[in-house]
């Protein structure tokens, strides 16, 4: 007897309630270990997925930040292509993967692993090579997929996407985010009005950004970057802007072999830093970091002079609106 479409559709929906279920009942201090981990970064959460993984991982990574805990979501090809450069030893990588075998994250997590950066697997197989590599590990496998050949991902992504929501519920819960809060990070709040506001209204000026020469060697710009804790430092000439370097670049060097104590900030700096014109909107330099997978911008005015830099943590809330006269 041939099934109605309504009769498929209960089904499927009944086997994607099951998979929930059945990550419930196996929820245990792995969880708790996650949120305490997540709760007490200095740095940010990084979300990875592939696929369909990796559609579900940016939206958790959305949520995340939408509730108090700042999360960007970096695809594994584009990170190990040089964007895994956004990661930072006080961030956390949550990797999800079904299989926990897919190789671009099992390569992205290996490469994080190496700087001390906590790795958290979210995946269906508690035995695969990327739960080895991490600190904690989620348990988000499902008995079946609600697709009839049971090959789609189906029930598999609605449990991961589940779990993705329990964290940041979990964690808003810690936090003590509440309504207040939501909508400050919300276009129906102040998030929504901090991102109309113009560049200049939230530059850091160049007298308060770090900024090194070109000839400066390694201990200089180690000390640079740390004394403000943004994570750059701008290598300038007479106020004009030649280069950044990040501690992303530092470490690509590193990894390529250089002996960074014999280099120069000119030899180390990304010349020519991505910048935005003072006169534009804040949502606009979100839009641009969003998209180039960066945490600053170069601010000029009209006529190309830098004025200073917009952060990141600044747009999302994180850091303090620094009005200018």
């Amino acid at each position: 007897m041939t099934k109605s479409t309504l009769d498929i559709a209960r089904e499927a929906l009944e086997i994607e309630i099951q998979g929930i279920k059945s990550v419930i009942a196996r929820l245990d201090k792995s969880f708790e270990s996650v949120v305490d981990l997540l709760y007490s970064l200095r740095g940010r959460i990084i979300v990875t997925g592939v696929g369909k993984s990796g559609i579900i991982g940016r939206k958790i990574a959305a949520t995340f930040t939408s509730t108090g805990s700042p999360a960007i979501f970096v695809h594994p090809v584009e990170g190990l292509h040089g964007d895994v450069g956004i990661v930072g030893r006080d961030d956390a990588l949550i990797a999800i993967s079904n299989s926990g075998e897919t190789t671009e994250i099992t390569s992205l997590a290996a490469t994080v692993r190496k700087w001390g950066t906590g790795i958290v697997a979210m995946t269906g197989n508690t035995s695969s090579t990327l739960a080895r590599m991490a600190q904690v590990t989620l348990d988000c496998r499902v008995d079946r997929e609600a697709c009839p050949l049971n090959m789609a991902p189906t029930a598999s992504t609605t449990a991961m996407l589940a779990l993705g929501d329990a964290l940041a519920v979990a964690l808003m819960v810690r936090r003590g985010f509440n309504k207040e809060d939501f909508l400050r990070s919300h276009p129906a709040g102040s998030l929504g009005e901090r991102l109309n506001l113009k560049v200049k209204d939230m530059t850091l000026e160049s007298v308060s950004v770090p900024q090194v020469s070109p000839s400066a060697k390694m201990p200089e710009i180690i000390e640079s970057i740390n004394g403000k804790n943004l994570g750059l430092t701008m290598v300038t000439s007479e106020n004009a802007v030649l280069g950044i370097i990040t501690d992303g670049d530092l470490r690509r060097a590193l990894a390529d072999g250089a002996d960074l104590f014999e280099k120069e900030a000119r030899h180390l700096m990304t010349q020519n830093p991505l910048g935005i014109r003072s006169d534009r909107t804040a949502a606009e330099a979100l839009e641009i970091m969003e998209r180039k997978l960066i945490t600053a911008l170069a601010v000029t005015d009209h006529d190309g002079k830098w004025l200073g830099i917009i952060h990141l943590h600044d747009l999302l809330g994180k850091g303090q609106v620094r009005f200018v006269s």
